[in-house]
């Protein structure tokens, strides 16, 4: 999918992005290893703040590329999405057009040949020297291939999804005054949705899927020990237990993996060798960001420390 040499295996990937700070699941990596062998995107679903744009990060750190991103929201078009005419710029050449209209014209006998050279220079604006690249052009358009993230498709209208299965199928896009335009490298696509909305058929298909939950207690506790380095064994299996627990009531935001390590480094931050019951409740806002989940959640806590603590001390 990119110039590089292709990915020799699940086990390369799991260790690529373990050496860039991603702790990826069997199932992540076995998804990147397929997409980059069979040239296909992911399309990666699941709760925000569980790494689903970390991935796409972490793969171009890995794999030394760029990344380029494209933000979906509501109302996005072809114009923010792929390309757009330098306006400012034509205008500019207008002008100057106009101040050497004599020049242009000189010597011209007839209409026809005077129209023939002001056509000649007409073709000049919607040449490529115009033209402004936006996410998905840029993504064709580099020589080293790239990881393209099409981040929260959900968030978009359902025809932008057209235009963006028009240009995953081939790789390529035509654009009326300059023809076709063909990936130099075909980027490593990865499309994330938080599920605000059910996308097409199409675009599933045209897909492999990934979605990324909450992670296993121990993988938790990976990824903590990868990104908070200074949190100890006992403290990452006491706090990975604790949340575990609080992922099982019923709160309008549970807390998710990006969560977890802000309130890793909030414990250190505090010096805390240990969960205990009073640095839990004046430290619940960093894991909850609802009042009402925090109040719900609060008269299990002495319960929840004391699970988690004899987890940490068994576990």
């Amino acid at each position: 999918m990119n110039a590089q040499l292709p990915i020799e295996s699940i086990d390369a990937v799991t260790a690529g992005l373990a050496s860039v700070g991603y702790i990826a699941s069997r199932q992540i990596a076995t998804a990147v290893y397929l997409a980059e062998r069979i040239e296909k995107p992911i399309l990666v679903e699941g709760p925000a703040g569980v790494g689903k744009t970390e991935l796409a990060k972490a793969l171009a750190k890995w794999r030394g590329l760029r990344m380029i991103r494209m933000q979906c929201y509501e109302g996005l078009d072809e114009a923010k999405a792929l390309y757009e005419w330098k306006y400012a710029k034509q205008l500019l050449y207008t002008q100057i057009l106009k101040d050497k209209l004599g020049e242009v014209l000189g010597g011209a006998d007839t209409l026809a040949v005077a129209l023939d050279r002001l056509h000649d220079f007409g073709d000049v604006f919607f040449s490529k020297e115009f033209v402004e690249p936006r996410p998905l052009l840029q993504a064709l358009e580099q020589p080293e291939g790239c990881v393209l993230l099409v981040d929260e498709i959900d968030k978009s209208d359902a025809e932008f999804e057209s235009l963006l299965l028009e240009i995953l199928s081939d790789y390529q896009v035509s654009i009326p005054e300059l023809g076709t335009i063909s990936a130099v490298v075909k980027p490593f696509v990865l499309l994330t949705s938080n599920g605000e909305r059910d996308l097409s058929d199409a675009l599933k298909r045209r897909c492999l899927h990934l979605h990324i939950g909450f992670p296993e207690q121990k993988l938790e506790e990976r990824i903590v020990e990868s990104r908070v380095p200074g949190a100890s064994q006992a403290l990452r299996a006491q706090l990975v237990g604790f949340i575990n627990q609080v992922r099982a009531l019923d709160l309008k935001k549970l807390p998710s993996v990006s969560e977890t390590i802000d309130w890793a480094r909030v414990l250190v931050l505090l010096q805390s060798t240990e969960l205990d019951h009073e640095t839990v409740k004046d430290t619940l806002n960093v894991l909850l960001k609802y009042e009402a989940d925090i109040e719900t959640t609060m008269p299990q806590v002495a319960g929840f420390v004391a699970k988690s603590g004899r987890a940490g001390m068994f576990g």
